[in-house]
């Protein structure tokens, strides 16, 4: 279903095939007779089913089609759909990013991260453990430069993490933010012209505002709620210990408000869904 993690089938494609290469007959089979035969194809269906069973799929996170090749600001849903997309820029990064998974893991809580490929280098455990614990991958560029750049460089600086969150996590992923939010430097139009949705914010904490308090980033982020809303804060890039002080109290605050918690491919599909209940 477009815009849900979706389990790749080449583990289970390739034990497919070793199945049928144990179901030919071996030149040997008359020397070790039918039970050596059913011995082979036992194991390897105890091979097949294990791969079936494991967790360790790759996932695709992939915008409906509407979405693709545009920007996103906001879900469009219903109010009485009371939900909130929490995202997370510029990670994965030492000890914040744990004590964030930890506090989202602690409340019942999946969110977006959207990642810097230098970081994904440096932190290749902790990106694994996002993944592993169900939250949304996007992608944020290498350097998380804002000036211009020519199609190359932005080719690459996407691309490049791309190819990277991939061979780090399995995932494969069509979401995109350009850092600071900037969307005429050439990351966005390359990002779009390859079926990205570039995905913004409807909602800041603010947590890079060096002189406020963590008690500002969850006023911020309340007063801003709304159904559908896309709130943005940040695990790395920096210092973010205030971030991770405010963050309980965001929870709680939304969720006194009845809010519940979805990843930008769930909220994207939601605002796709109800679009097509109108049209019927």
């Amino acid at each position: 279903m477009p815009g849900n993690p979706q389990g790749s089938d080449k583990p289970a494609t390739a034990a497919v095939q070793n199945l049928n290469q144990s179901l030919t007959v071996n030149p040997l089979a008359k020397e070790v007779g039918d039970n050596q035969i059913a011995f082979n194809l036992d194991r390897t269906i105890e091979e097949l089913l294990t791969v079936l069973e494991s967790k360790e799929k790759l996932l695709t996170f992939v915008p409906p089609e509407q979405f693709q090749g545009t920007t996103v600001f906001e879900g469009k849903v219903k109010d009485s759909e009371k939900v909130i997309a929490l995202t997370v820029d510029d990670g994965p990064w030492p000890e914040t990013t744990e004590q964030m998974l930890d506090i989202f893991k602690q409340n019942d809580v999946k969110a977006t991260f959207f990642w810097l490929g230098q970081s994904i280098e440096n932190s290749p455990k902790i990106a694994r453990r996002v993944v592993a614990e169900g939250h949304a991958i996007g992608n944020h560029t290498w350097h998380h430069w804002y000036d211009p750049m020519d199609a190359a460089t932005a080719a690459d600086e996407i691309d490049r993490t791309a190819k990277l969150i991939y061979e780090t996590t399995g995932v494969k992923t069509t979401f995109f933010r350009p850092p600071g939010g900037v969307l005429n430097n050439g990351l966005a139009k390359y990002a779009k012209d390859r079926n990205y949705s570039v995905v913004m914010w409807s909602v800041t904490s603010a947590d890079t505002d060096p002189r406020a308090q963590p008690s500002a980033f969850v006023n911020n982020v309340l007063k801003g709620a709304k159904p559908g809303a896309i709130v943005l804060m940040h695990d790395g890039g920096g210092d973010r210990s205030r971030t991770i002080t405010a963050l309980p109290g965001m929870i709680a605050g939304l969720k006194q408000q009845g809010y519940r918690f979805v990843t930008i491919p769930e909220l994207l599909e939601m605002q796709e869904q109800s679009a097509s209940k109108v049209d019927s």
